[in-house]
C-alpha cells in the first residue's frame, strides 16, 4: 500500500492575469510542492500540466488543470482514470471564502459551499470522497460581489504573508498524504492568532 500514486490538483484559472489572485491559491501550493520534488511541469493530455515526483517517501502527481476553475472536473477525472487512482488518493487544494485568511482546513468528501471547482470535479468523479486542502482567504469587503473578491490579488498585507502560508499549506498537503488526515488536522487546523 506505500507505493500507491497520490494525485494532488491544485485548482486557479489559467493565464497570467490570474496568476496571483485569491482563486488561484491552490495553483500556488502545487507550485511549491513540484518545487520541493525539484519536478518540472509538463503537459499532460488530461488537460492539466503534470509534475512527478515522492513527496514524505509518496509517489505524487501535483497537477494544474488548464481549464478555468468551474471546468475543474474533466482534467481532474481524466488524470484519475489515467493513473487508476481511487479518488481516495485524490487532493484538491483550493481557496476558500468560509474560513480567514491564513486558515488551513482539511477534510474528505462534503458539499461544494459555493465553490465551482469542488462543484465540477464532484459531478465529473461521480462522487464527493476525495480529499481537499481549504486555503483561507476571508470574504469580501462590505458588499463586494464573492466572485469578483476571488479574482482580485490578494491585498499588500496578505502578500506580506502569503508565501509563509502557501509553504504551510504544501506542508499540511505532504502531512496529509504521509501521516493521514486526522493526524493533518491536529496539526494545521490552528487559527493565526
Amino acid at each position: 500500500m506505500t507505493d500507491e500514486r497520490w494525485i494532488i490538483a491544485g485548482l486557479g484559472n489559467p493565464g497570467p492575469e490570474y496568476a496571483a489572485t485569491r482563486h488561484n491559491a491552490g495553483q500556488m501550493v502545487v507550485a511549491v510542492l513540484a518545487g520541493r520534488m525539484a519536478a518540472r511541469f509538463k503537459a499532460h493530455r488530461s488537460r492539466s500540466d503534470i509534475a512527478e515526483g515522492r513527496l514524505a517517501g509518496q509517489p505524487v502527481t501535483v497537477a494544474r488543470p488548464k481549464s478555468y476553475m468551474n471546468l475543474s472536473g474533466g482534467p481532474v477525472a481524466a488524470l484519475v482514470a489515467f493513473y487508476k487512482v481511487p479518488p481516495e488518493r485524490l487532493v484538491v487544494i483550493h481557496d476558500e471564502l468560509d474560513i480567514p485568511f491564513a486558515s488551513i482546513r482539511l477534510k474528505l468528501g462534503g458539499g461544494d459551499n459555493g465553490h465551482n471547482g469542488l462543484r465540477s470535479i464532484t459531478a465529473s468523479l461521480g462522487t464527493r470522497d476525495y480529499f481537499r486542502v481549504r486555503f483561507g482567504i476571508g470574504r469580501p469587503p462590505g458588499r463586494m460581489d464573492p466572485a469578483a473578491y476571488v479574482l482580485r490579488d490578494f491585498s499588500a498585507a496578505e502578500r506580506k504573508d502569503l508565501p509563509l502560508e502557501i509553504d504551510r499549506c504544501a506542508n499540511a498537503v505532504e502531512f496529509l498524504v504521509s501521516k493521514g488526515l486526522t493526524a493533518a488536522q491536529n496539526a494545521f487546523h490552528i487559527d493565526p492568532s
